[in-house]
């Protein structure tokens, strides 16, 4: 949350109670929550009825929250399986932001999307500020400096935002994804779509398919040349709860120029790089490569800002919109599990894994599936 939006929040009907020091890491003071109406404390848990956060709780937490009570955060749940058998047998409901639907009504309430734009921004930043060269074309008495050259691959969010970054800094940009309406987007923000001579690999969701690895190898075999000529690869390609498809070998990478500088925005999720270190520059031939970990939390501000924008919206859905008896905005919470949003984004709820693949996960197939 953000001092700027609790007025949204109260102006519901809700009391918006902020952790001590919730917002230091955004630089935000807890005066300023409190001076737009919140009221702060060190333990705000036992008393919640809805709770806001960006990582899920942990278990402890969990077990001190009052039964019925509401998680709303990112919750991977092949990670945080055991979290999610406690929300379960605990009887609170979770939803995780993750898995809102990608539908034109959930735009506003896209935490994914809006996250991806700020890590898109970033990977350009580092990239620039590791390359040891101009991005931009200079033209001068002296002589003339050549544009830096760079690939992106991976279209999506990030990777779209990577492009316009690159190229606003003066770059010459080519860019790759396996999905057919890509390269439109691509040339929509001034960069060079590669074509390959590969089929489009389109899924459900605006996400890429799961390539198999036959495919997988030749594409590498032709972004190799690709890759070998740029002197700055940045690499965007992640699915939530998946590991990221490796789209660069080692090989790839030690082909490239000195000075070269690679960025790998999946490196949490594995990445999409061999031999990626998240957290972490590692050396591979004459490369360095970044590799990205919790990429948004570097820029804060409009991080949580921009999540913060997406929870008011999805709380905006939760809540009662009739008034109460004193002609108040009653404030009170409506979990209408029959609004795809709703319902898509839930976990658990009323002692109930609601989201089948993580219902499956855990407990197995129901009697009978298949049949």
């Amino acid at each position: 949350m953000v001092p700027e939006l609790v007025a949204r929040l109260t102006a519901l009907g809700h009391e918006v109670v902020v952790e001590t020091d919730a917002g230091r890491a955004a630089l935000i003071e807890d005066t300023e929550y409190a001076e737009a109406g919140a009221t702060v404390v060190a333990d705000p848990l036992p008393d919640a009825e809805l709770v806001l956060s960006v990582q899920p709780l942990d278990r402890e937490s969990a077990r001190r929250l009052p039964e019925g009570a509401v998680t709303v955060s990112f919750l991977p749940t092949g990670l945080e399986t055991d979290l999610v058998r406690d929300l379960r047998d605990l009887g609170i409901t979770s939803l995780a932001m993750e898995l809102v639907p990608r539908i034109s009504r959930a735009q506003s309430m896209d935490a994914l999307s809006s996250q991806s734009l700020v890590a898109g921004y970033r990977s350009a930043i580092v990239c620039a500020g590791l390359l040891r060269r101009f991005f931009p074309l200079n033209m001068t008495a002296a002589g003339t400096v050549p544009p830096a050259q760079i690939v992106v691959l991976g279209a999506g969010v990030a990777g779209l935002q990577a492009i316009a970054t690159a190229k606003r800094l003066g770059a010459v940009v080519r860019a790759y994804d396996v999905r057919a309406a890509a390269a439109e987007e691509i040339r929509s923000m001034g960069a060079v779509a590669i074509e390959l001579d590969l089929p489009t690999l389109d899924g459900a969701g605006g996400y890429a398919r799961e390539m198999g690895e036959e495919r997988a190898q030749l594409q590498r075999e032709l972004l190799a040349p690709y890759v070998a000529a740029a002197d700055g690869l940045i690499t965007t390609a992640a699915v939530p709860g998946r590991t990221a498809p490796v789209l660069v070998t080692r090989s790839m990478v030690e082909q490239m120029r000195p000075g070269s500088v690679v960025v790998d925005l999946a490196a949490d999720s594995g990445g999409n790089v061999e031999g990626v270190v998240a957290g972490e520059v590692v050396r591979i031939g004459h490369a360095q490569v970044w590799g990205g970990r919790n990429v948004p939390a570097q820029m804060p501000g409009p991080a949580s800002r921009l999540y913060a924008q997406n929870l008011v919206h999805l709380v905006t859905l939760l809540t009662d919109s009739s008034d109460g008896a004193d002609g108040a905005p009653s404030g009170a919470l409506s979990l209408d599990l029959d609004d795809e949003i709703l319902a898509g984004a839930c976990v658990t709820h009323a002692g109930v894994i609601r989201h089948e693949p993580t219902r499956v996960l855990l407990e197995g197939p129901s009697e009978g599936a298949g049949a």
